[in-house]
């Protein structure tokens, strides 16, 4: 079976599923939307220890200077 830009079946389409009237408010998409939004939040905690770690050196950096500047 070729395919060509011209189907109508849906093959090589995007399909975004839908809440049902039944489950709207309890609707969380399926197994793959549930480990991507884990995998982002857990990225998003990662990228947020990384930065406060950071700006902890430098802070640390920046006081060592300021000592080395005063004993001057």
């Amino acid at each position: 079976m070729s395919v060509h830009s011209d189907d109508k079946e849906g093959q090589g389409m995007i399909v975004n599923p839908k809440p049902s009237g039944d489950n709207k408010d309890d609707w969380d998409g399926d197994e793959a939307d549930r480990a991507d939004r884990l995998r982002f939040e857990e990225e998003q905690a990662m990228i947020r220890e990384q930065s406060e770690a950071r700006a902890a050196a430098k802070a640390a950096a920046e006081a060592a200077q300021a000592e080395k500047d005063a004993a001057r």
